[in-house]
């Protein structure tokens, strides 16, 4: 039978945006379904906007291959598409004898999964690089950074539409149903609605992912992961930004931590921490700044008193609970669901910015022959 479209993606995040131009490229005509008015208004413009090195994730895992495939991926989309970013490299911090061996460990993690150019630095070293650091040792990532996450989006867009694709916003997903045979039916919300035909589906709608798959039918419920709302707030410093590099101490359970970037603008952004929440719920409690000065003092002792100012804040879909280990990210084929056609994303969290070429690659190649 003749479909509607070749592939269609709910979600245009980073992410989703990845896969229908990955989709595109292999010459098929592709849709992609976004709920809110603009593209990238959740998961993906709320980050930190580093390009991760690749140094936390188990070797062999799925972050672990997608992160560093896709950070080099990334840093030559941007070259190509004169997307603003800066390749200022990262500096995993010891501030005490204690966390020495939880860097060494980090470094040995890199080291396997294929990082480049890593360096032991002594706290001098570290000092010499970015004086006022407090560092009783450090390693030097030189492959991370941070860069312009939306002008990103934008391009990959404009590459879906090159291709003779469509984004289409404020469009919800509303359901989907396998066809006899081959392919699926989707029913999309939105003014006016619309019932549509496509041959291969694609769910990567962040924090939706578990609504969203309970929304095909014949997904088995119990092959959709539970998901947890991680939330993590940013301060913004005022005044000069105080080092170049990223800075970051050893990650807490669950999450790297806070952090330091200067960003493209020039100014220091502290974040994020790691609340689970029930809703989505973006304020952000100046009451936290106490919290946060007493964290950032542990590597920079020199943050002046009332100089931290509440930014944004931003939610990340987790596979996993307070106190429980962090899984991997989860791309669901046939395997997983039983239904052909379709790939389903869960656990896109960090670092999925990073990686979303190489997901979009790995989704691609997953559907190749279907």
């Amino acid at each position: 039978m003749s479909f509607d479209f070749d592939a269609t993606v709910v979600g245009a995040g980073a992410v989703g945006l990845a896969c229908g131009r990955a989709l595109a490229k292999r010459g098929l005509s592709v849709l992609v379904l976004e709920k809110e008015p603009h593209i990238g208004q959740g998961v993906s413009s709320r980050n930190s906007e580093v390009i991760h090195g690749g140094l936390y994730y188990p070797t062999g895992s799925l972050k672990a291959r997608l992160c560093v495939e896709g950070r080099r991926l990334l840093y030559a989309f941007l070259e190509s598409h004169k997307i603003d970013f800066r390749k200022c490299g990262k500096l995993v911090v010891a501030t005490e004898e204690a966390e020495v061996a939880r860097i060494e460990a980090i470094f040995e993690q890199a080291t396997a999964n294929g990082v480049e150019g890593l360096a032991h630095l002594t706290g001098a070293q570290a000092r010499a690089l970015e004086p006022g650091l407090n560092a009783h040792a450090a390693i030097l990532s030189p492959e991370s950074g941070v860069f312009d996450s939306h002008g990103y989006m934008l391009a990959l867009q404009g590459e879906i539409e090159d291709a003779g694709g469509s984004v289409v916003v404020s469009t919800p997903f509303e359901r989907a149903e396998p066809l006899p045979g081959d392919g699926f039916t989707i029913r999309a919300g939105g003014e006016g609605g619309a019932t549509l035909t496509t041959r291969l589906l694609v769910t990567a709608p962040g924090l939706g992912a578990q609504t969203v798959a309970a929304r095909i039918t014949g997904y088995p419920v119990e092959r959709i992961p539970a998901g947890h709302f991680g939330k993590g707030v940013y301060f913004r410093l005022a005044g000069k930004a105080p080092f170049e590099r990223l800075i970051y101490p050893p990650p807490i359970p669950g999450a790297l931590g806070t952090h330091y970037r200067k960003d493209l603008g020039g100014q220091a952004v502290f974040g994020p921490d790691l609340v689970y929440v029930d809703i989505e719920d973006y304020s952000v409690d100046p009451a936290k700044t106490a919290e946060f000065e007493g964290y950032i003092r542990r590597f920079w002792p020199g943050l002046p008193d009332g100089a931290l100012t509440a930014d944004y804040a931003g939610i990340r879909p987790k596979l996993h609970g307070p106190g429980e280990p962090q899984p991997d990210f989860q791309l669901g084929g046939r395997e997983d669901h039983g239904i052909d056609g379709l790939v389903a994303l869960f656990g896109i969290e960090s670092p999925g910015l990073t990686s979303s070429l190489a997901i979009a690659e790995a989704v691609s190649e997953m559907l190749a022959h279907d």
